[in-house]
């Protein structure tokens, strides 16, 4: 387009000059093309195989690292060298579109309060305190509710794996209250923090990122919408994606394992968790011990492994309020009363729980809910 500036007009000459400047800059934007948007990561004709994972994954939390940056509600993830390197490792390794990835990661956020709150779990707490998180009236009766709701699915379940009903109620409702309170951060979100900002646990979580990403490929999910907990963990039964890729069940055949929606696939899921953990039908899971002096401070340690006997705890005045074989291998529990110690002998289900979650608050807590829920059914 060309404007004649030599006819005299009421107009000065610099206002033809602009004028024509300004066509030319407008007429330049029209022509770029907008940013894609992605919704769901490429599908690839060659899958790749999927990556060893353990059985269980479970989230141990170290105190927050100190630093001197400080760092704002929620940043946008930085594509630093890290964040390059992993692209690369998934493109390489899993035949990711590296640039689709890219634009991906690009829409994460750093978040503050996922970085706060995993320095403080509440696996920290003292016995007394954290059963009344758990042990409520309200998750009593949920959970009675939750089993009328879902007994055939209990029923099928645990025949076919050998896992109490009791159990799967149990850590649902530790889990979630049931699915009430399945987190609110968005599973991106959570995993790119550990991942690129949390060097304590960047490998752990590096792993989760590559397996969340891979079972959003493989379930046609889009990774921008699952949420889940400030950890990454999602659905029922909070799943780390890594469990989820190894241990999820479709129950109903569907061509989906929907942990998120459906109840029933989320009961097959931790039935066999369990089962794949070697749990054992019918056996017990703790027993109330008694103690005469402190010698039984010596058996405490933090390996959750049933590695006394009960003759060498006898030894240390340690006794069960129940008839049990002298060569049976036990775990000692101490847990944290107002007036002292409890203790408990944990037995190999109690150990197979603490797959679940390495805490063996936890594992108490989710045994005395199932026979509070058992008892109230």
């Amino acid at each position: 387009m060309l404007i004649n500036i030599t006819t005299r007009s009421p107009f000065p000459r610099y206002f033809y000059y602009a004028l024509t400047v300004a066509i030319a800059l407008n007429l330049t934007s029209c022509s770029t093309t907008p940013e894609r948007e992605i919704t769901t990561l490429p599908a690839i004709e060659q899958v790749a195989p999927p990556i060893s994972v353990e059985l269980s994954t479970p989230i141990i939390k170290p105190m927050l690292p100190e630093t001197n940056v400080p760092i704002s509600p929620t940043t946008p993830l930085s594509i630093n060298q890290n964040v390059k390197n992993f692209v690369r490792q998934m493109v390489s390794k899993h035949h990711f579109n590296e640039l689709e990835l890219t634009q991906l990661l690009q829409s994460a956020v750093i978040k503050e309060s996922i970085l706060k709150s995993i320095s403080s779990p509440s696996e920290g707490l003292p016995w007394h305190k954290y059963r009344k998180i758990f042990l409520t009236e309200a998750r009593i009766e949920g959970g009675v509710k939750f089993w009328h709701e879902n007994a055939a699915a209990l029923e099928s379940v645990s025949q076919q794996t050998g896992v109490a009903p009791e159990i799967i109620v149990a850590i649902i409702g530790v889990e979630t209250g049931y699915g009430k309170n399945m987190g609110n951060h968005r599973v991106l979100d959570a995993l790119a923090t550990l991942a690129f900002a949390y060097p304590p646990r960047s490998t752990f979580f590096t792993g989760e990122l590559e397996n969340f990403l891979l079972l959003c490929r493989d379930e046609n999910m889009n990774p921008r919408e699952p949420v889940g907990s400030y950890a990454g963990a999602m659905g029922y039964p909070q799943f780390m994606p890594s469990s989820f890729r190894a241990l999820a069940k479709d129950f109903e055949h569907d061509g989906h394992r929907d942990i998120w929606h459906n109840p029933r696939d989320a009961i097959a899921s931790v039935a066999n968790y369990f089962a794949k953990n070697d749990w054992q039908h019918g056996q017990g899971i703790a027993i109330r011990a008694t103690a005469i002096g402190n010698q039984y401070k010596s058996a405490l340690n933090k390996d959750l492994k049933p590695n006394s006997t009960l003759a060498q705890l006898s030894r240390l005045n340690v006794s069960a309020t129940e008839n049990l074989p002298a060569n049976l291998n036990v775990k000692l529990v101490a847990l944290q009363q107002l007036d002292g110690d409890e203790l408990w002998l944990g037995l190999h289900n109690f150990y197979v729980i603490t797959r679940y979650n390495h805490s063996p608050l936890y594992a108490m807590a989710a045994y005395q809910l199932s026979q509070e829920i058992k008892q109230r059914r």
